[in-house]
Order: structure tokens, then C-alpha cells, then sequence
């Protein structure tokens, strides 16, 4: 048995693909599902979405690939992070929709505990802030509004769990109930130093920790799948959150080394090794992954809005019909304009937290047009990327020499990459394989399993596809990043 089967359930749709021993993908299969939007700023998926769309890919790639399991060693599942689930442990139902990670409904009972002091506390144990975009607010919420669940919930009649303990639970018909330190890591209800469930934080928010799953390693034993799914029982090896699994899949296995993403949002992860690096810049700190009881911590930085800023030129401009055309008119655009872009849609994340700004855009003239905006936008990214490296750097000083490794949608264009190597000053890598989420999971699983190398082996297959180089004059890199900065300023002046 040589192959791994990679569950990648995303916030839009759930992918499964299946790596060989060399991890090359063999076949893959994707669906999506429908998102629910009850209120403005909710965000809820049907639970039975996310377990059906699962399954149904997994049966997919296995199809694609010939219809046989013999030759599977085991399973590793990469997934969105902080969606939080509730449901009952004799039956496996639901109480509720799963409470996506986008959602703000617990923006008030946030504000109410930092006001009481209580995001020190978070801080402290979890690494987090104090914020709706974790689960244990999610959690509260559910508990507190949801007829009759609490009382179960107290009786030890329900269970917790993000959606890789939702996917696990339902692959082995109830029988397991775990979870990850990575995933557990952005509940903010686990302490990331003790490597435990913080009953502080728990009691807190008057969470019962009878409902809190297992919290194994990253590679680890987390049960088998039941039989009749597959056709035979496939052995569980690998969980890590989507942003922790690329982590991996991306090699950057040394402190100092450092990853972004760049899909819907941007995710960027700096490795700070065994020393979890408290942030003064209002950066996350988090697990990176955990091998043999072991974690490895890393700084986060989260910008809300990166490829969704091409979709906006798509559907609300309408000035593209693909996301293709983005980068000939961004190299079209008048260079003596200096037009900028703050796309702070939903609010800007990292370094800044500022839920209140919506987006901006400066230095428009009368010849300013599609050209122009398509490449705002494109550097916005870039101008993005560059905050959270400054706040990284402010905060831990082995980011200075470090290569920034990418993947993701937006990686596959040359423009842009050659600018958010330009505005960071350097190097930018992206890597021959840009499946690095399930990549990652595929990894830690077939680790586990014993079909695929150690590190340091996996580390030595990562492969560059392209290599971006600095290669703007310091006087422009100074004056384009000087007026984004007051195009920032403006933006959060603005929102008040």
C-alpha cells in the first residue's frame, strides 16, 4: 500500500486527492456546496454538506483512479479552520448549522469580555485575541441560544468539534472523537504552552469540557474508517488546519522559515520553532504542527481580502470577465499614476484588526481606468503581505534573511509575485507542486503510515517552479509603500 488519500474540506467546496508514494497527485475530485447567510454578518453551513460532499469526493478520486482501495495506506484530512459544529453523541445529529469561521454574530459578547479584561487571559493561554473569528465564542453562542442544548450538553449528551472532528466522527461511525493540536490550537479554548483545554477559558464562557474532543499530534492514530464507506477499513493518519497543512507541504520545517497563501484571504506563517513568540504587533501566535508530542510554534498573520479583490473587479466592477485578464491590464496601467487600493471590504486584518474599515482607493485622476485599478489591486496584495512581515519582524528577528514561500490561486501569476517580491525586498519562491494544503496532509499521514520519508527526506524533495527576485530601486519600493501606509491611515481615519 502506497498511496494517501487527502481530504481538503474548504470553506467553499470539499476536494479529495489521492498521492502516490512519490506525492504525485493520481486523481482528484472536488464539489461544491451552498453557503448560508441567515443575518447580515452570519455564515452557516449545513452540516451534512460538509460530510456528504466528503464522502462523495473521496468515492470520486477513488473511481478516477481505478476503483480500488488495496492500494491505499491511509487517510489525511486538511480542513477549514475555527467552523465550529455541536452534535448529539448517540445519534451523530446536529443541533445546530455549523458556525463558519467568517461569522461575526459574537461580536458583542467579545467586545463585552475584552472590556472586562478578559482578552489578556486568551492571549496569554491561547496565543489569540479575543475575537468572533475563533470557535469558542461560536461555541457560547450556540449553547446560550439553542432551546434545550445546554442542559443536553451538561448531561454529557453532546460533542464538540471543528470540522476535522465533525469528518473523523463520521468516517468511523461515531466512534472517535478527536482532533488536532493545529486545529485545537484556534479554538481559543486550548493553552498552547501546557498543551491542554484551558478550563479557565471554558468556565469562562460556561463551556462543559465533557464536550471538547481529544487533542493528538498532527501524525497520529485517529481510528479507522468504517468499512462499507470505501469498501474496507482505511486507517486515519494525518489532521492539520488548511493553513498549517500548507505549512508543511510547503517544507518550512526550520524557524525562520515562512509561507503565504494567497486564496480568497492571505495566510502567512512564520516557524518560530519550540518557542511559542508573543506578539506585539497584533499577530496570532499558534501551532505550526506537532510530531511526537512536540510543537512547533509559528506567528500568523491574517489579511481578510487577497484573491477576493480580483473577484470585486470581476463581479462588482465588471471590468474583467476572468481572473486571467487581471495581469494584462495591471502591465498596461499608467506608470505615472499612483493609484491605490485599500480593500478593506469586511474589515482589515492583520497588524491592523480593524473591523470597522471598509475599502478605499486614492490617488484617482481622469485618465484613471480599468488598467489602473487592476494593478491596485494586484500590488494591495503585495502591500499586505509587506505589513504582516514588518509586524513578524518587529516581533522576532530571524525573519531578516528568510525566502517567502508561496502557493495558492493568486502565486500562479508572475505580476504579481514579482511585485510582492519588489515591495518586500526579497526573494519569493513558488513551489512546482501548488497542492501544498492536502500535500501537507497527504505527508503527515503517509509519515504516520510509514509509506512516505521522514523531514528531512520530504524537506529535500521540495521543488522551486519559479523564483522572484527584488528588483525595484529602494527610493520607489519607499515611495510606493510610504503612500499605502497613508492610504491605511486614511482608511482607519475614515471609518472613525
Amino acid at each position: 500500500m502506497t498511496h494517501i488519500l487527502a481530504i481538503d474540506q474548504g470553506t467553499t467546496s470539499t476536494r479529495a486527492i489521492l498521492f502516490d508514494e512519490t506525492l504525485t497527485v493520481v486523481a482528484s475530485a472536488q464539489e461544491e456546496f451552498t453557503q448560508h447567510y441567515p443575518q447580515s454578518g452570519w455564515v452557516e453551513h449545513d452540516p451534512s454538506d460538509l460530510w456528504s460532499t466528503t464522502a462523495a469526493t473521496c468515492r470520486a478520486a477513488i473511481e478516477k483512479a481505478g476503483g480500488s482501495t488495496a492500494d491505499i495506506a491511509a487517510i489525511g484530512i486538511t480542513n477549514q479552520r475555527e467552523t465550529t459544529l455541536v452534535w448529539d453523541r448517540a445519534t451523530g445529529k446536529p443541533v445546530f448549522n455549523a458556525i463558519v469561521w467568517q461569522d461575526r454574530r459574537t461580536s458583542e459578547f467579545c467586545k463585552g469580555l475584552k472590556a472586562e479584561g478578559f482578552e489578556e487571559v486568551v492571549t496569554d493561554r491561547t496565543g489569540l485575541l479575543l475575537d468572533p473569528y475563533f470557535s469558542g465564542t461560536k461555541l457560547a453562542w450556540i449553547l446560550d441560544n439553542v432551546d434545550g442544548v445546554r442542559a443536553r450538553a451538561e448531561a454529557g449528551e453532546l460533542a464538540f468539534g471543528t470540522v476535522d472532528t465533525w469528518i473523523v466522527w463520521n468516517l468511523t461511525g461515531g466512534k472517535v472523537h478527536v482532533t488536532d493540536a493545529t486545529n485545537a490550537a484556534r479554538t481559543m479554548l486550548y493553552d498552547i504552552r501546557k498543551g491542554r483545554w484551558s478550563k479557565t477559558i471554558c468556565d469562562k464562557l460556561g463551556i462543559p469540557m465533557s464536550m471538547l474532543p481529544e487533542v493528538k499530534d498532527c501524525a497520529a492514530d485517529f481510528g479507522e474508517t468504517r468499512a462499507d464507506l470505501f469498501g474496507r477499513a482505511i486507517p486515519i493518519c494525518g489532521i492539520a488546519g488548511d493553513q498549517q497543512a500548507a505549512t508543511v507541504g510547503q517544507a518550512c520545517f526550520q524557524p525562520g522559515m515562512l509561507k503565504s497563501t494567497y486564496g480568497t484571504g492571505c495566510f502567512a506563517l512564520l516557524n518560530t520553532g519550540d518557542t511559542p513568540v508573543t506578539s506585539t504587533n497584533r499577530l496570532l501566535t499558534t501551532i505550526a504542527y506537532q510530531l511526537d508530542g512536540k510543537p512547533t510554534y509559528a506567528l500568523e498573520g491574517s489579511i481578510f481580502i487577497a484573491g477576493a479583490v480580483v473577484q470585486w473587479l470581476r463581479d462588482g466592477l465588471k471590468i474583467i470577465r476572468e481572473a486571467k485578464e487581471t495581469q494584462p491590464l495591471a502591465e498596461k496601467a499608467d506608470d505615472t499614476q499612483e493609484v491605490v487600493l485599500v480593500p478593506a471590504f469586511t474589515g482589515l486584518g492583520a497588524p491592523y484588526w480593524n473591523a470597522e474599515c471598509r475599502g478605499a482607493i486614492f490617488g484617482l485622476t481622469r485618465n484613471s481606468g480599468p488598467e489602473e485599478f487592476a494593478r491596485a489591486a494586484l500590488e494591495s496584495v503585495g502591500y499586505q503581505t509587506r505589513d504582516l512581515l514588518e509586524a513578524m519582524k518587529a516581533d522576532w528577528s530571524g525573519t531578516s534573511e528568510t525566502a517567502l514561500r508561496v502557493d495558492g490561486g493568486m502565486s500562479a501569476s508572475d505580476w504579481t509575485m514579482q511585485f510582492l517580491s519588489d515591495i518586500i525586498d526579497a526573494p519569493v519562491e513558488r513551489p512546482k507542486v501548488l497542492e501544498t494544503t492536502a500535500m501537507g496532509a497527504a505527508w503527515l499521514a503517509g509519515y504516520k503510515a510509514g509509506v512516505l520519508p521522514d523531514m528531512e527526506a520530504f524537506a529535500a524533495q521540495w521543488a522551486v517552479d519559479g523564483r522572484f527576485e527584488p528588483d525595484m530601486a529602494a527610493d520607489v519600493r519607499d515611495r510606493k509603500y510610504g503612500a499605502w501606509k497613508r492610504a491605511i491611515d486614511a482608511t482607519i481615519g475614515f471609518a472613525g
